[in-house]
């Protein structure tokens, strides 16, 4: 009986967090940005579930994203197909994507596996690169939102912000079920003693493929949805540095928890496209005038901000507020 009052508390606070997700738009305007950050948001959650849940580190996990974007775009734009099976393409590419990368390097533990998954995705943006769908450095532009069922129109703003919300919550109640499942216990266990688990009687290379899988199949069904919100696919989105963006939402918002990666996603995210005006506000606070003609230069101040956040708070902000909470909560009264 005891998990019962965690679990109840989790409740209300994904409840809470739902109604102002449905309310957010009306209150803070700018729906495609908070698409985008949705969209962010759901992809380092699946991220989270590879490194926060198995422990296995991925340096490749855009290309899931970006080849997810491609295939959705493409399908929509090209093939014709109608928006539902255009993002369930994108989100099947995603998953073939990571079954045929995710065998290949899972053969490996540690740095190994990192860079082999560096490697296969540096492979797959080249070829993205030099693919004639994709258009190389111009991106694959135009793609129609359509209508999702036949009777949905999605050119309305407000109308595709709540299809974006209802994606990313049913991703993460995948997340949440995968990981409060026997299968996820299992997954932790790999993640605490990877030798343990083994000589327990479970296959662990099954395991830690089939979480590489849905982690890929989730990413994708991210990039999927990025695409038509934004109505574009770039290289940047299979680029290396977006591995390294999503890796840094899991580590500043706290690893192996469930509402660390989004915390993650909207300081990166918003630090990101706040750049310019981040520089002008540190102009202000400082009165050094050289921070305000940095433009995107200024991306070396937030990437100094990230270093102290994660050096101070080595959990992830979520992951430090909830150890407080658990101090709180043990210590006398």
């Amino acid at each position: 009986m005891k998990p019962a009052a965690p679990r109840s508390r989790d409740f209300q606070i994904y409840a809470v967090l739902f109604v102002l997700l449905l309310v957010l738009p009306w209150i803070g305007g700018y729906p495609v940005f908070l698409m985008k950050l949705l969209c962010f948001a759901l992809f380092a959650c699946a991220f989270n579930l590879l490194i926060g849940f198995t422990g296995l580190l991925s340096f490749g996990h855009a290309a899931f994203l970006g080849g997810a974007a491609y295939a959705a775009g493409h399908s929509i734009k090209v093939w014709g197909l109608s928006t539902e099976l255009g993002l369930l393409f994108g989100t099947l590419v995603g998953a073939l994507l990571g079954l045929a990368m995710g065998y290949l390097a899972i053969k490996r533990s540690g740095i190994y596996f990192s860079m082999i998954t560096l490697a296969l995705a540096q492979m797959l943006f080249f070829f993205f690169l030099q693919a004639p769908f994709t258009y190389g450095e111009d991106g694959l532009q135009g793609v129609p939102r359509g209508t999702l069922f036949g009777f949905i129109p999605l050119q309305s703003d407000l109308v595709l912000y709540y299809v974006v919300v209802a994606i990313f919550v049913a991703g993460f109640l995948i997340i949440y079920r995968t990981v409060h499942s026997p299968f996820g216990q299992v997954l932790k266990a790999i993640r605490e003693n990877e030798p343990r688990a083994t000589s327990l009687g479970y296959n662990t290379a099954r395991y830690k493929l089939l979480a590489f899988v849905l982690s890929a199949a989730l990413a994708g069904l991210a990039g999927a949805t990025k695409t038509l919100v934004l109505g574009f696919a770039t290289l940047t989105d299979a680029h290396w540095s977006t591995s390294g963006l999503v890796i840094l939402m899991v580590l500043v918002g706290g690893m192996g928890t469930m509402l660390g990666p989004i915390v993650g996603a909207i300081v990166v995210v918003a630090l990101e496209n706040k750049v310019g005006e981040f520089g002008n506000v540190l102009a202000d606070i400082t009165g050094i005038q050289w921070f305000a003609g940095l433009g995107e230069a200024v991306t070396v101040v937030t990437g100094l901000i990230f270093v102290i956040c994660v050096m101070a708070f080595r959990r992830g902000l979520v992951g430090e507020l909830q150890a407080w909470w658990q101090r709180r909560r043990i210590s006398p009264a």
